[in-house]
């Protein structure tokens, strides 16, 4: 077993296996989607038009993540940008191009589900709730502050 140091290495591995192989079915079909924008889609199918930090709050994840991720969907045509209520605000809407390919995308999801419950079957633990119990266990207390705990600041004197 590798030691807890390196759950960082695995976490982006599993990620890129993940991603890799759902990516890889998106091409093969045809589709230049990105498995990174399922939340915003999903958000934005369930909501309609929302700003960035709606879209955060309702799928959970962090406001910058979200914004890097809108900005890569509206390089490609998927979704478009109005201003909100204030100069800050930005609201993010499906282009009629997005919408037209989601049926497709849905079908992809239906799929990647399936294959999730698949995989959680093959675990000794359920991967999903092991992953939700790791969020809120960080939402209470940071990793930063985890590592804080154990970051030593100076090499003790040898001589001591």
């Amino acid at each position: 077993m590798e030691p807890p140091d390196r759950l960082g290495t695995r976490l982006r591995n599993l990620i890129d296996r993940l991603d890799g192989d759902v990516e890889r079915r998106y091409r093969d079909d045809g589709l230049d989607f990105r498995p990174r924008f399922t939340p915003v889609v999903r958000a934005l199918s369930a909501l309609g038009p929302a700003s960035i930090a709606t879209i955060a709050r309702h799928e959970g994840m962090r406001h910058s993540a979200v914004s890097q991720t809108v900005a890569q969907m509206q390089r490609q045509g998927l979704v478009k940008l109005a201003p909100g209520a204030d100069a800050r605000e930005r609201i993010v809407a499906l282009t009629p191009a997005l919408t037209e390919i989601l049926p497709r995308i849905e079908r992809h999801w239906a799929a990647t589900s399936a294959a999730a419950a698949g995989l959680e079957a093959e675990l000794p633990h359920p991967l999903a709730a092991t992953l939700q119990a790791a969020i809120e266990a960080l939402d209470r207390r940071s990793f930063a502050e985890r590592a804080r705990f154990h970051f030593v600041t100076e090499t003790p004197d040898a001589a001591d």
